[in-house]
This record gives C-alpha cells, sequence and structure tokens, in this order.
C-alpha cells in the first residue's frame, strides 16, 4: 500500500498517520511493524517517532488477517415483524449489530444467524450476513435484516433513495425553543479523530427533522426523524446546535447526572415497502425501561 503525505498530515508521526487511512488498525500495532522494518517512507526504513513532512511516500503492507469463525449463538431476540424476507428486531442497548475487531460473539448476527438457520442474505459477507443498515451499540431499538439478496437490494435501494421511514426518540441536553426544525447540514469524518464524525462543509448531505415532545427544567425530549442515513446523524446534528444527546460521551464533554450507559437514543419506528408484496410495513420498539424511567425522573 502507498500513501502521500498530505499538507493536514505534515508533521504528524508515521505511527499516528497510518492508522486514519487503515480503520481497525491500531496505533501499537503499526509501531511493531515499523520496527519490524515493513514501513518505509521515501525508501528508507525509519523509526515510530518519526515526523512526517508534506510530499512523503508511505509503503508498506499489511498482513493478511484471518477472519475468525462467525458462529450462530441462541441468544434472545425482541422480534418487531417477520417474514420469509425481512426481519426487524428491536436491538438492545450494548448490542454490537455486526462482528468487528473486539466484538466477535455476542452481536445481532450471531442471534440472527441462529435464529435464521442459514436464510440470511450474502451479500454483505460472512462477517454482516442480512445486514443492510446498523444502528450503534449503546442506541436501543427497530433493525431491519434480510433474509435473501433480493430482499436485502430492494430495502438497501429504499435506503438510498431515502424512502424508509427511520423515527427516533431521544433526550437531549438544554431546552429547544423550537416546536418543529430541520437540520441540513453536511456530515464528513472528523479531520482530527478519524473516529468521530463531524458537521463540515465537503461532508455528505445530511438532514434531520427535529419535533420537540416534550420540555423539562434542563432537557428536551425530541423525535428525530431522518431524511438520509449518516453515521451518527442523529448525535452529530443535536451536538452541532449545541443540544448534544444525554449520555453521549463522544459528542458531548457536559456530564450527565444520570447512571447512563451511552447516548440516550432509540430507533423506534421503522416503515418500509415489502420486498415482495410491495405492502407499506410499519414497526414499532416501545420505549426501553431505563428510557421510560429516566422521563419519570424528569417531569
Amino acid at each position: 500500500m502507498k500513501l502521500t503525505v498530505s499538507e493536514e498530515m505534515d508533521g504528524e508521526r508515521i505511527d499516528k498517520c497510518i492508522p486514519i487511512f487503515c480503520e481497525g488498525i491500531t496505533r501499537s500495532y503499526i509501531a511493531g511493524l515499523i520496527k519490524d522494518g515493513l514501513v518505509k517512507v521515501n525508501g528508507k526504513q525509519v523509526k515510530p517517532s518519526f515526523s512526517l513532512s508534506e510530499g512523503d511516500e508511505i509503503e508498506f503492507e499489511l498482513p493478511k488477517a484471518t477472519l475468525p469463525d462467525i458462529v450462530p449463538e441462541d441468544i434472545p431476540l425482541d422480534i418487531l415483524y417477520e417474514d420469509a424476507d425481512v426481519i426487524v428486531v428491536n436491538k438492545p442497548k450494548g448490542m454490537v449489530v455486526h462482528p468487528a475487531a473486539g466484538h466477535y460473539s455476542g452481536t445481532l448476527v450471531n442471534a440472527l444467524m441462529f435464529h435464521c438457520r442459514g436464510s440470511l442474505s450474502g451479500i454483505n459477507g460472512i462477517l454482516r450476513p442480512g445486514i443492510v443498515h446498523r444502528i450503534d451499540m449503546d442506541t436501543t431499538g427497530s433493525v431491519i435484516a434480510c433474509k435473501n439478496d433480493s430482499a436485502h437490494n430492494s430495502i438497501a435501494a429504499q435506503l438510498k433513495e431515502h424512502s424508509i421511514t427511520r423515527c427516533y426518540r431521544a433526550i437531549c441536553f438544554g431546552v429547544i425553543s423550537e416546536d418543529e426544525l430541520t437540520i441540513n447540514n453536511p456530515i464528513g469524518r472528523n479531520p482530527s479523530d478519524r473516529k468521530k464524525m463531524a458537521v463540515r462543509p465537503d461532508g455528505k448531505e445530511a438532514i434531520t427533522h427535529i419535533k420537540v415532545l416534550k420540555r423539562f427544567e434542563k432537557y428536551t425530549y425530541v423525535e428525530c426523524r431522518l431524511e438520509t442515513g449518516r453515521t451518527h446523524q442523529i448525535r452529530v446534528h443535536m451536538a452541532s446546535i449545541g443540544h448534544p444527546l444525554l449520555g453521549d460521551g463522544v459528542y458531548s464533554n457536559l456530564k450527565a447526572p444520570f447512571k447512563l450507559e451511552g447516548q440516550c437514543l432509540h430507533a423506534k419506528t421503522l416503515g418500509f415497502k415489502h420486498p415482495s408484496t410491495g405492502e407499506y410495513i410499519e414497526t414499532d420498539a416501545p420505549l426501553p425501561e431505563y428510557f421510560e424511567h429516566l422521563l419519570e425522573i424528569l417531569k
């Protein structure tokens, strides 16, 4: 693999720079490759602390990773809708949607593989069978999975054309004065932290419609309807207008006075055109217990 150092990376350490371009690769792993002589800058071996300059040519080879076996696991599922083509599940807090580094078991995919007995679309490969979209680990609520490639293509097309209904419930910091508002700000990768997203002019179109459901003394309970589906869209948009989500430790540095595990965000309503019949199907995932309890406390 070859990389050319851009102006924004000028002066950065090489062991810090490479992981930005290689998702899932840690700085310590890259440092090990550098020490083994597997990374060169302008044709020469360097140390992990080497400071890069704009225009430098980085050349390295990542050893081929061996994928672990993804096995079916008998994990209970809260099924909102199911037929021969699709299944909609109410995902609990703390469950990862599909396997990735550090999470190869206990995921929604492991559970679906057991429940569906091999009947999942194969378009996204062995790590993400059936998965068309995802929600964050600490976000609860509706996720749709497809049991065959035809259904997968249909749902993916609906996602692309923004025709799927996706309504979330959230509690955010501060009191929002407007009853309804639309946030239309593009979202892209945060240049200073590649694991985060940010509102930026060169990002992809991102539109979120906000409706206030209830105001509290210091917080607001809102409905967020996605017109687009960018990574962390609601979390980024709400933080961008000064109302980050309660419990969001990534996009807010405000401390929540409640014992929350991640952002207070729930994918409540999911509506789509059935891949085979064309009938409009809409599912509703009830608010999780922690969310209901929080609303009672805030009254």
